[in-house]
C-alpha cells in the first residue's frame, strides 16, 4: 500500500505525518513554527528519516496557513505570500520539499485541506457540495462544488463577508486588522475574548456572548447557503466552548 506523508502547517505548530489512511499512520511529529529556515529545516529532516524507513513517498500534501499560493501554474505555487506570521512573507514552502525530497507535493489552505479530508473520509463524504467552515482564532472556510475544491483567483476567504453590524445592540467595533467588523472581526475566538475581555472557552454556556455568536454565525451560514446551495455545512468550533448554538 502506498504511504503519503502529511503536513499542517499552522502558524503556531507544523503538524507531520506518514501513513496510508487515517488509522493507518506510521509515524507523525509536532515541530513548533519559529523562523522558515528552523521550520523547515526540521520537517526535511523528519520526512527523510521516514522515507529511509518505509521508502519513497507517494507524494506529500501540505495544508497551510494564509495567504498563500494554491495555483498550481502560478511560478510561487506554493508558497506563503504576505501573511500577518512574522518572518513568512514570501516563502517557498512546496518547492524546497519537492527538491529537498524528491517527492510530488500537493498544496492547498489549510481549511480546503479540511474540505477534502471531510471529502474523502469524514463528514463530507457523499455529498458533491457543501461547505467546511472552522471558527477559531480566525475563520475561514473551503467549499467543494461539484466534487471540486473552490479555488478562483485566490482562496475565498470566507471569514471576511460583510454582516449587518447593529452597534445599538453591539457597540464592539470589531476586531479584524483589515475590515474591523467583518465576520471574523465580530465572532472568531480572537473578537469574543477582545469583546469580554477572557478567552471563549472560559465563558460559562449562558453567557450572552453566545446569543450573539450564534446570531452572527447563523446570519453567516444563510449568506453561505444562498451563496453555494450546499447539501451540507460542517461547522468546526475549534477551541471554543461547546453551548448549544
Amino acid at each position: 500500500m502506498s504511504l503519503f506523508g502529511a503536513i499542517e502547517a499552522g502558524g503556531t505548530k507544523f503538524m507531520c505525518a506518514v501513513g496510508a489512511r487515517p488509522d493507518d499512520l506510521r509515524a507523525e511529529i509536532r515541530i513548533p513554527t519559529t523562523a522558515p529556515a528552523e521550520t523547515i529545516a526540521q520537517v526535511i529532516d523528519f520526512f527523510r528519516q521516514q522515507i529511509s524507513r518505509f521508502g519513497p513517498l507517494a507524494a506529500i500534501g501540505v495544508g497551510a496557513f494564509g495567504p498563500v499560493d494554491a495555483r498550481i501554474d502560478s511560478p510561487t505555487f506554493g508558497w506563503f505570500l504576505d501573511t500577518p506570521k512574522p518572518g513568512w512573507q514570501q516563502i517557498d514552502f512546496a518547492g524546497v520539499l519537492t527538491r529537498e525530497l524528491s517527492t510530488p507535493v500537493g498544496f492547498d489552505t489549510d481549511v480546503n485541506a479540511s474540505a477534502l479530508g471531510e471529502y474523502r473520509w469524514g463528514n463530507g463524504q457523499g455529498f458533491d457540495t457543501f461547505l467546511y467552515l472552522t471558527v477559531g482564532t480566525g475563520i475561514g472556510g473551503g467549499a467543494v462544488v461539484n466534487g471540486q475544491l473552490v479555488h478562483g483567483l485566490l482562496h475565498p476567504e470566507m471569514g471576511h463577508i460583510r454582516i449587518p453590524h447593529d452597534l445599538s445592540t453591539d457597540p464592539f467595533p470589531g476586531a479584524c486588522p483589515f475590515h474591523q467588523d467583518c465576520l471574523e472581526g465580530l465572532a472568531s475566538g480572537f473578537a469574543i475574548e477582545k469583546r469580554w475581555r477572557q478567552k471563549a472557552a472560559s465563558l460559562p454556556a449562558d453567557h450572552p456572548a453566545w446569543a450573539l455568536e450564534a446570531h452572527y454565525l447563523a446570519i453567516s451560514l444563510v449568506n453561505f447557503m444562498l451563496t453555494f446551495s450546499p447539501e451540507r455545512i460542517i461547522l468546526v468550533l475549534d477551541g471554543l466552548s461547546k453551548p448549544t448554538i
